[in-house]
């Protein structure tokens, strides 16, 4: 029989290998990460939208987005196009490519999470939101930056692969 502490590390462990096996399934059907769909989808919403949009919508920093981009762009999945109004801003468009590849893919784990989190009681996710921020605290994690994309690894070295 385990013990409370064993019974939470194994719930914590069935956790990241969801999220681990449901980001290669993501991969391997699209070739998409996590992070990428949820680009393109911002992008795909908003034709233009600047770097420092979609890192604020995503909660990423506007240096990995970029780092990001600078993948997909070679993925010919989006473009940056400077305005002819004002040189200093790119908005981000999707290529014909990021629009096949948007309209393919499935649909991410945290949405498919959120919807289920949604239905349940208020009292119910205030809850589950607490205990999971107290656990996070336990593991040192409070200054660890963190979007609300559901992937594992580092974000960037996952787009130094593709």
């Amino acid at each position: 029989m385990l013990k409370k502490d064993e019974e939470l590390l194994v719930a914590l462990r069935k956790i990241i290998r969801a999220i681990g096996m449901r980001s290669r399934q993501l991969s391997k059907e699209v070739g998409l990460t996590g992070p990428q769909l949820m680009i393109l989808q911002k992008v795909g919403k908003q034709a233009g939208v600047m770097v420092r949009e979609i890192a604020e919508d995503i909660n990423l920093s506007s240096a990995t987005v970029t780092n990001i981009l600078d993948r997909m762009e070679s993925r010919n999945l989006v473009e940056r196009i400077r305005s002819t109004t004002d040189k200093r801003k790119v908005g981000v468009f999707l290529t014909q490519e990021g629009e096949k590849a948007l309209s393919t893919a499935p649909l991410p784990l945290q949405e498919h999470f959120t919807n289920r989190f949604k239905a349940m009681e208020e009292w119910e996710q205030s809850q589950m939101v607490a205990t999971l921020q107290r656990i996070a605290l336990m593991m040192d994690a409070q200054h660890v930056d963190a979007s609300p994309i559901l992937e594992v690894g580092n974000i960037i070295e996952k787009y130094n692969e593709a």
